[in-house]
């Protein structure tokens, strides 16, 4: 059996989608009743059951023999929320729960980090799990703190010979983009939230630049396509001696104007873009470049090729966005 918190949600149901697709299960999905746009994310899957948090820890101990592997995908996401207490609470707390969980149960702990671990890149965006190397990272908001606080609490307890799960990875996710990323709000990804405009036949509006070194949508990102954060997800699984605190992006940096063209591409459209001011409440800690170090996961044994930005999004217009149903 395989669980997967926050399985409804974005990158946690195309996870599911994955193991399915692969032949794993039974598969438990612990999300909130509602989560995924009332379910629409996960109403294509074949699962052994849909949980409510508060009966995860009841239902791990009925079927703590049976559990192989858990997927902690579920946090509080939003770089807008300012309630400390429900980051503590939810992506902390919880996460230090299900580690301690998986250590005495044996059980493999696979759980979703951050690339807003890494702050305003100043310190580059390296992979370090050692305790002086985390140490030295100032995240921007609550939800890169929240995240950033459990690897720490990682690696402190994995230097002072805490038990551990038989397997643990910590995955820093990078600028993710693809299907059931709907009911995020303003938190979807660009291309999300371009699409309909750019559909439509209008002109995509992208932030100008306000630093000197960066053109207006020459600002950069490391974009990665959901579906090659599941085929790490679905190696880890398939490589229990693999364990680590990893990036996961594609090692590339591209711009916002790349992204832009790439979707107007794919509609069959000339590009058309506006720029238009940043907001000022958000200039002083704008991140003008995002691009993951992959040679941790490389040196691990994952060698598998990533998506390209024209592939990845051709591919999201034409198979789902571009769909009468959009979800995977």
């Amino acid at each position: 059996m395989i669980l997967v918190t926050g399985g409804a949600g974005f990158i946690g149901s195309n996870l599911v989608a994955g193991l399915e697709e692969s032949g794993y299960g039974p598969l438990v999905v612990c999300d909130k009743a509602g989560a995924g746009d009332n379910g629409k994310t996960i109403a294509k899957r074949k699962l052994e059951a849909v949980i409510e948090p508060d009966a995860l820890f009841p239902f791990l101990e009925a079927y703590r023999s049976d559990m192989q592997a858990i997927f902690h995908m579920g946090a509080i996401s939003s770089t807008m929320e300012t309630d400390a207490s429900l980051f503590a609470d939810n992506n902390y707390r919880l996460s230090l729960d299900l580690w301690h969980w998986c250590a005495r149960h044996s059980v493999r702990f696979i759980y979703a980090s951050s690339a807003a671990t890494y702050g305003d890149g100043a310190l580059g965006f390296d992979d370090d799990s050692a305790k002086q190397a985390l140490a030295a990272l100032r995240p921007l908001n609550l939800y890169g703190r929240s995240k950033h606080l459990f690897d720490r609490r990682v690696a402190a307890m994995l230097a002072k010979g805490v038990a551990q799960p038989p397997q643990w990875a910590g995955l820093k996710f990078f600028n993710v983009y693809g299907p059931n990323e709907y009911h995020k709000g303003n938190q979807k990804s660009v291309i999300a939230t371009a699409y309909p405009v750019a559909a439509a036949g209008q002109p995509v509006r992208l932030f100008k630049s306000h630093h000197p070194d960066y053109a207006d949508g020459g600002q950069l990102r490391d974009f990665v396509w959901v579906s090659d954060c599941v085929d790490v997800m679905l190696w880890l699984l398939r490589h229990e001696e693999a364990s680590g605190l990893f990036n996961v992006g594609t090692g590339k940096a591209r711009s916002f104007e790349d992204l832009a063209k790439a979707l107007f591409v794919a509609l069959g459209r000339t590009p058309e873009i506006e720029y238009i001011d940043m907001p000022e409440s958000i200039r002083e800690r704008y991140q003008y470049f995002t691009e993951a170090r992959m040679a941790r996961l490389r040196a691990a044994g994952f060698s598998q090729r990533p998506t390209s930005l024209e592939d990845g999004v051709a591919s999201y217009v034409h198979d789902y966005l571009n769909q009468e149903d959009p979800y995977r």
